[in-house]
């Protein structure tokens, strides 16, 4: 996991960084190691001070001095985790089509305050209401739940009185009757805090004779059925909700670059640390070997997010990137 260095200073980082680009050629290996050895909040004092020491913009230079995966990474790590947020649901909802994916994964994962922050940002940044363009964007169930989580108002704490009501709601809402009553699932499951939640699965668990996810897969499809799917499991354990996103990101013909750079990003400073026990866990292998895997098809990207978030020596990921 990310964390600040001790012996920062944000000239000399500045300095290292300018040199690193200056004339020929750019000194990749240099730029990897200093930025995945700084906490977000260091880099962001870099930048300024690399535009009070040269009058140009740090992440601007970076750009043009860099490419494909990696510079789509540099350019996450230099970005303040909220801006970054703000960004990934823009480019979600305004480029060709509605990225879905990215929408659900932030959306049902970030806590109470980090919504209010994201949708106070998302209007400064860019003079628009998240809201409104989420719901120009998305239609139906799946955008009824979006905006529940939007508000960013759970109940907070477990209302005693309410697990087993909830749960028979739930239950007649899906399995027990023919059709589906999409309506509660969104109102319960969008409202309620994540304590309450879990107390309320393991009721249904023993009134419906199958877990939450189960009745979901059978009784919800497409976009509603995958936001839904993500709520259950983050107030389950948010860790092992970016545990298997990782696993599946690197699943299949392929590797979803973006997903992978997205999370190890924005979780590096967060929980990354329970998220690699969750993936040992359920997985059956490290975190670190299964995108070990993959560095072949991903080469420097992968070896900057093995290094910002697995604490890997500099010498095994050059290592790693040399065998790629």
């Amino acid at each position: 996991i990310v964390r600040a260095s001790g012996n920062f200073n944000a000239n000399q980082d500045a300095e290292t960084l300018y040199k690193a680009m200056k004339g020929l050629g750019t000194d990749e290996d240099s730029i990897m190691k200093l930025l995945t050895s700084r906490s977000n909040s260091q880099r962001q004092q870099i930048k300024a001070a690399y535009k009070t020491l040269h009058g140009k913009d740090l992440v601007g230079d970076l750009q043009g001095e860099l490419g494909g995966t990696f510079e789509t990474l540099v350019v996450a790590l230099m970005t303040p985790p909220i801006l970054y947020d703000v960004t990934s649901l823009r480019n979600a909802i305004k480029g060709a089509g509605t990225d879905e994916k990215v929408l659900i994964e932030i959306l049902s994962s970030r806590t109470a305050q980090q919504i209010k922050d994201i949708t106070a940002a998302y209007r400064k940044e860019f003079d628009a209401d998240l809201e409104e363009d989420v719901t120009g964007d998305t239609s139906g169930h799946f955008s009824r739940l979006l905006v529940i989580l939007l508000q960013a108002s759970r109940q907070q704490g477990v209302q005693e009185g309410n697990i087993e009501a909830d749960a028979q709601t739930l239950f007649t809402a899906g399995e027990k009757n023919y059709g589906t009553d999409e309506d509660q699932f969104i109102t319960i499951l969008g409202n309620r805090s994540a304590e309450h939640l879990r107390r309320v699965f393991a009721a249904y668990m023993k009134l419906a004779g199958y877990e939450m996810e189960e009745s979901i897969q059978r009784e919800t499809s497409g976009g509603l059925r995958d936001l839904l799917l993500a709520v259950v499991k983050c107030a389950r354990s948010v860790p092992a909700y970016f545990a298997e996103t990782l696993y599946y990101s690197m699943s299949g013909g392929g590797t979803d670059d973006q997903t992978l750079i997205r999370v190890m990003v924005s979780r590096s400073e967060v929980d990354m640390l329970d998220i690699r026990a969750d993936y040992r866990r359920l997985y059956t292998k490290s975190l670190h070997s299964a995108i070990q895997v993959y560095t072949e098809s991903l080469s420097l990207s992968l070896y900057l997010s093995l290094s910002l978030s697995l604490s890997l020596p500099l010498s095994l990921s050059l290592i790693i990137v040399v065998v790629a």
